[in-house]
């Protein structure tokens, strides 16, 4: 295998070809930055923390494929990824995860002792994620956690401590993640009920675009509240009000639970991610 064939593989196996969760993973990270901040983040924390989205998010992807490498061979959109297609070594996969990971911890090393302790949860959890699909019927909400943990380290680098918001923003994601991920799940659960992996899609059954809903609005209303509790004004609830549409076109994209449409709607998550952010940022700019 050339470099540059060996690069590639590297590029899809941390799935920095598809940068979708990387977006998922920072946009949370963001919201709590600027929370804490009440503004405009300190540059290095920001930087520090887009440059660490992007390293835990990648090896995160490796020890995923690591863990589903006997899985994904039996399922149509996963079978040609890397490890499963056996275009590389587990044991080349695992040291390029633990090169990335320590990457990443080395950045959190410039921060202080809260961040740094609480990088080791978000470690756990990035790690372990992936084989709670083997037994545990909620695997969404466990993502949800480890996908938040950038709040907590997020608010502790740029605040110094954490408060009762941390853990109202850390809830919200949760069920962001599992509105999100259900949709995603929707699209491999023909494939996922002849394997032993376990998700909400399958858990909800028929009622799965109802619980996306319910997720997304509870997600949603604890931004709301949360946006009261601070002062925040109309800037910040326009993000809101335009997230809400973003979610009810979600709703037309599952509600017949095409494999596309399905697609389509996890990706839009991105967006609201986006214009949640956005209308945090605008909201503190002009106070």
């Amino acid at each position: 295998m050339t470099l540059i064939e060996r690069l590639n593989v590297y590029e899809r196996l941390t799935r920095l070809d598809r940068p979708i969760g990387i977006l998922l993973l920072l946009w949370p990270g963001m919201w709590a930055l600027w929370f804490a901040k009440y503004g405009f983040p300190d540059p290095d924390i920001l930087i520090i923390f887009i440059v660490g989205t992007v390293l835990t998010r990648s090896a995160g992807c490796v020890v995923n494929d690591f863990a589903d490498r006997d899985i994904d061979p039996h399922v149509k959109r996963t079978q040609h990824r890397p490890l499963a297609a056996r275009e590389i070594g587990t044991k080349e996969a695992l040291a390029l995860a633990g090169f990335l990971f320590l990457l990443a911890f080395i950045l959190v090393l410039q921060l202080n002792r809260l961040t740094v302790l609480l990088s080791f949860a978000g470690l756990l959890l990035a790690v372990s994620y992936p084989f709670t699909k083997r037994f545990f019927s909620w695997p969404q909400a466990y993502l949800g956690i480890a996908f938040g943990w950038a709040i907590p380290m997020a608010w502790a680098a740029q605040y110094g401590s954490l408060t009762p918001t941390t853990w109202a923003m850390l809830a919200a994601n949760i069920l962001w993640s599992i509105a999100y991920d259900t949709e995603y799940a929707m699209v491999d659960r023909d494939d996922d009920v002849r394997l032993p992996v376990k998700s909400t899609a399958i858990l909800f059954g028929r009622f799965d675009v109802a619980a996306v809903m319910i997720c997304q609005a509870g997600f949603l209303g604890i931004m709301a509240v949360v946006g009261w509790l601070h002062g925040l004004g109309v800037l910040y609830y326009a993000g809101i009000a335009v997230a809400v549409a973003l979610v009810v076109y979600q709703y037309f994209l599952i509600r017949d639970r095409g494999r596309d449409g399905c697609f389509k709607a996890f990706v839009n998550n991105n967006w609201v991610g986006a214009v949640v952010w956005a209308g945090l940022a605008l909201d503190l700019f002009f106070k």
